[in-house]
């Protein structure tokens, strides 16, 4: 499970050291891809093979799902951080999720996101207000 909010830099070279309480679990390899929101997601490949195998299920003839599995694996990148935690975010990934050398990392439970750092903020000043101020249940008998 991921968790917590990191803030590391992104190097001139593209390549982000991952916080050091997500490499054992991303050790084993990983695929990132775009996110909702303009993030990227990062999946332990295990996770990202558990989601695909799910993508296989949804009907060819779904529009939908076929832009949305368009869109989702072909800007996947799969990778093994090396020794030093880091891995490297693809140019076109970077450009995607707006990242410059900020960066938020945010344990999301299953995947880690990673955010501009600007953006990240201001995305987390409007949604926590809305978070705190709900008065009814999220996700009815769950949250």
């Amino acid at each position: 499970m991921f968790l917590g909010t990191y803030e590391p830099r992104v190097d001139d070279k593209g390549r982000l050291i991952l916080p050091a309480k997500f490499r054992d679990q991303l050790q084993g390899g990983l695929v990132m891809t775009r996110g909702q929101e303009h993030c990227l997601y990062i999946f332990p490949m295990s996770e990202f093979e558990n989601i695909l195998e799910n993508l296989r299920q949804a009907p060819m003839t779904s529009k939908e799902a076929r832009t949305y599995t368009r869109v989702f694996l072909s800007g996947a990148n799969d990778q093994v951080p090396d020794k030093q935690g880091r891995i490297t975010i693809p140019v076109a990934l970077r450009e995607y999720a707006g990242l410059g050398r900020d960066v938020a990392v945010i344990g999301s439970g299953a995947r880690v996101e990673v955010w501009d750092l600007e953006k990240w903020n201001s995305y987390l000043n409007v949604n926590e207000s809305e978070f705190a101020d709900r008065e009814d249940e999220l996700i009815p008998g769950l949250i």
